[in-house]
C-alpha cells in the first residue's frame, strides 16, 4: 500500500485528477497536506516511482506553501541518511513577474505510516525508531540545518521498523531567528515561541517532546499551549513526567526526556550525538533486563 506523511482521506469520484504534472504520470492521488495534493508518479524515461507533493496558488497564502516546498528541497538535496526521507526534484510555473503559478516536489515514497497514526507498543521498538531519528536530525546538524519542526507525524515508519524524518519545510541554518512563531503547540520550544535564534538543542527539545509523547500516549505541555495567566514561562521542575503518566517508562529514561525539554537550551543534552549514546545505554538495558514493555493504546 502507498502511503505518504499526509492526512488520508475519501475522494469524491467526480475529482478527476490529472494525468500528468510536470511530466510526471500520476498514478494516484494518495493524500493531502498543507496546501497539496500528494499524488504517485512515475517519473519519466525511469519508471521510478515517487511521491509528488502539488500546490497550486489560488491565494496569497499558498505562496507560503510553494516557499515551504521549494525550502524542504533546497535544504534536503544536500542531505543524504537512510533515516531522512530523499527529495528528488523540485519543479515550478511562474509567470512573467516571476510570481509562483504552482509547484511541485518530488520525493521519496515510502510504504510507512506516520507515528501519530500508528505508534509502536514495545519500548524497544520505540528506542530504536527515536535512535534512528536522532541519526536524521543530526545529519541535518553536520549540514548546517535546524528541522525545527520534528513531532509524531513528521517521524514515519514501516512494518519492517524503517523510519523516515520527513517535511524540511520549516528547517533552517543553525543560528536563525525566524520573524514569526513557527512550529507545532505541543512540541514547540520556548526559543521558537520567542523567536530567538534556533540551534542544535532546539531540535533535541522537539524530540524529547516528541518521545514524551511516545511514551507517555499524551503531549507534554509547552509555552505555547499553557493557559495563559497560568504561567509566564514554564517550570520545568512542575512538569509532569514520562513515569508519571505512565509507570512501564524505566526511570532513566523518563529523566532523560526531560533533561531534552528544558526550559534553558544550554541545560539541554546539545546535540543528537549525545542522544544517540544515551538512547542506546537505555535500549542495552532494556534489552538485557528482558522485561517486555509493552505499552497500552
Amino acid at each position: 500500500m502507498l502511503m505518504s506523511d499526509t492526512t488520508f482521506a475519501s475522494f469524491a469520484p467526480a475529482q478527476a485528477s490529472p494525468t500528468s504534472i510536470f511530466g510526471y504520470e500520476i498514478i494516484d492521488r494518495i493524500g493531502e497536506g498543507a496546501g497539496s495534493l500528494v499524488y504517485a508518479v512515475s517519473q519519466p524515461g525511469t519508471g521510478q516511482i515517487f511521491a509528488l507533493k502539488h500546490v497550486i496558488r489560488k491565494s496569497e497564502k499558498d505562496v507560503r506553501f510553494i516557499e515551504q516546498l521549494e525550502n524542504e528541497y533546497n535544504v534536503g538535496k544536500q542531505i543524504v541518511h537512510p533515516s531522512l526521507r530523499r527529495v528528488v526534484d523540485f519543479k515550478a510555473n511562474r509567470t512573467v513577474l516571476r510570481k509562483f503559478i504552482d509547484a511541485a516536489l518530488v520525493l521519496e515514497l515510502f510504504d510507512g505510516s506516520a507515528l501519530e497514526q500508528h505508534l509502536p507498543t514495545d519500548l524497544l521498538e520505540i528506542l530504536d525508531c527515536f535512535i534512528a531519528t536522532a541519526g536524521a536530525l543530526g545529519a541535518m546538524h553536520d549540514h548546517g540545518f535546524i528541522h525545527c519542526d520534528l513531532k509524531p507525524n513528521n517521524i514515519m515508519r514501516n512494518a519492517r521498523g524503517d523510519v523516515k524524518v520527513i517535511d524540511l519545510g520549516q528547517a533552517c541554518p543553525i543560528g536563525t531567528a525566524k520573524e514569526r512563531i513557527q512550529g507545532t503547540p505541543d512540541f514547540i520550544s520556548p526559543e521558537q515561541v520567542h523567536c530567538k535564534p534556533v540551534s542544535k538543542p532546539t531540535d533535541v527539545f522537539n524530540f524529547g517532546a516528541t518521545l514524551y509523547w511516545a511514551l507517555a500516549r499524551k503531549p507534554m505541555p509547552t509555552l505555547f499551549t499553557i493557559t495563559k495567566g497560568e504561567n509566564s514561562f514554564l517550570l520545568d521542575d512542575t512538569i509532569p513526567t514520562p513515569a508519571d503518566a505512565n509507570p512501564a517508562v524505566p526511570a532513566p529514561l523518563s529523566n532523560f526526556v526531560m533533561e531534552c525539554v528544558r526550559t534553558n537550551p544550554a541545560k539541554r543534552p546539545q546535540d543528537m550525538t549525545e542522544v544517540i549514546r544515551r538512547l542506546e545505554v537505555m535500549r542495552h538495558v532494556v534489552e538485557r533486563d528482558h522485561k517486555p514493555r509493552r505499552f497500552v493504546n
